[in-house]
C-alpha cells in the first residue's frame, strides 16, 4: 500500500459519512455558494438538489465545483446521477445523517443526485499552533504535508 493511498484513506475516514458543507458553483464568471448536506461514499461526495435551483443550472454549464468545511477545501468534477431514490447506498447514509432533509426532499420528482469526484483536496492542520498544509492531487496521486511559513 503506497503513501498516497494510506493518507487519502485516512483523510476520508476522518471526514466521515456526512457533513454540512459549503458548495460553490459558477457560470459565466458568476460564483454562488450555499450550505449543502453532503454524503461521502468511497471517496466521492454526494448531494441532492432540485432541478429548478441556480446551483443545478450552474453545474449543468460548468461541472467544476468546490466544497468547503472548516479547514478543508475540495475541488472536483460534479456529475448528475439520476434521482436520489435510485441510489440505495446514498439514501441509506443520507437518511442516517440528514433524516429531516431526506424526508422532506428525496422523494420529490425534481430532486437530482450529484456526485463530486475530488480532484484536489487541501487541509490545514495545526500542531501546537504550528500551521501545516496537507494536499492531495488526485490526478497525479501526489500527497504533500508541509509546514506553512508564509513567505
Amino acid at each position: 500500500m503506497d503513501e498516497f493511498y494510506q493518507k487519502i484513506t485516512a483523510f476520508f475516514s476522518d471526514f466521515g459519512k456526512g457533513r454540512k458543507m459549503v458548495l460553490s458553483t459558477s457560470e459565466n464568471d458568476r460564483v454562488s455558494s450555499r450550505m449543502m448536506s453532503v454524503v461521502q461514499i468511497g471517496g466521492k461526495l454526494y448531494f441532492q438538489t432540485d432541478r429548478t435551483m441556480k446551483k443545478y443550472h450552474q453545474i449543468m454549464k460548468n461541472n467544476h465545483v468546490a466544497l468547503c468545511i472548516d479547514n478543508i477545501q475540495i475541488e472536483g468534477e460534479c456529475t448528475e446521477a439520476g434521482h436520489p431514490l435510485d441510489n440505495a447506498a446514498f439514501c441509506d447514509i443520507y437518511q442516517e445523517c440528514f433524516k429531516s432533509s431526506y424526508n422532506a426532499y428525496s422523494a420529490l420528482s425534481n430532486e437530482r443526485l450529484f456526485i463530486v469526484k475530488p480532484l484536489y483536496i487541501e487541509r490545514w492542520i495545526y500542531d501546537e499552533g504550528v500551521p501545516y498544509m496537507e494536499t492531495f492531487d488526485m490526478n497525479t496521486r501526489q500527497y504533500r504535508f508541509e509546514r506553512y511559513w508564509g513567505v
